[in-house]
């Protein structure tokens, strides 16, 4: 029979599953701008035409070259299958850590960095919430994210924070940005 640590260790294990797939469920929905029940290539990529036009970039902007090249990498990793759509069940399978590490830090990074009006790697409140309303969160959740990730209270959030607390909403290990923002 099991120890009492082995049955804990389970649930833990549960519950984090539980916590990445109810965190994957709002950010798929988040994505799935038009609601179809699926991402696809212009849901995902528009949101880096969102976020050029509210954070006022040039086209000819090396930022905004940067944004478009690591969101078609992104979708191109993400859509494997190659259909130009994303359901649920394949971004569940897909979306992780490793792919995290690897795909998304990039592509999420460069949105971030977009919103970085002077270019210092952290966001003030106003371009957080630009940010994240550009990426089809409403203004208030965003607010009260960005309130979140400011834990020092200094009025800023700087992008290693941000990624973090992207990847570790999407794992399941819990963060209060991730909480508030969907």
């Amino acid at each position: 029979m099991g120890s009492t640590a082995d049955v804990t260790d389970m649930t833990d294990a549960t519950d984090a599953t539980d916590a990445a797939t109810a965190a994957r469920t709002r950010v798929f929905a988040m994505m799935d701008a038009d609601g179809d029940g699926a991402i696809t290539a212009y849901d995902y990529l528009s949101r880096i035409d969102r976020t050029v036009r509210a954070t006022g970039r040039a086209e000819d902007d090396p930022l905004v070259a940067t944004a478009r090249a690591e969101g078609r990498k992104a979708w191109a990793a993400m859509d494997a299958n190659g259909d130009g759509k994303l359901t649920f069940d394949e971004y569940d399978a897909w979306v992780g850590a490793d792919k995290f590490d690897h795909i998304c830090r990039f592509a999420l990074g460069s949105l971030f960095d977009l919103a970085d009006a002077d270019g210092d790697g952290a966001l003030d409140k106003a371009e957080f919430t630009s940010l994240r309303t550009a990426l089809n969160n409403s203004p208030g959740n965003a607010a009260a994210a960005f309130d979140a990730l400011d834990t020092d209270g200094d009025g800023r959030v700087g992008r290693a924070a941000y990624l973090a607390s992207i990847r570790a909403y999407i794992v399941g290990d819990g963060s209060p940005m991730g909480e508030a923002l969907y």
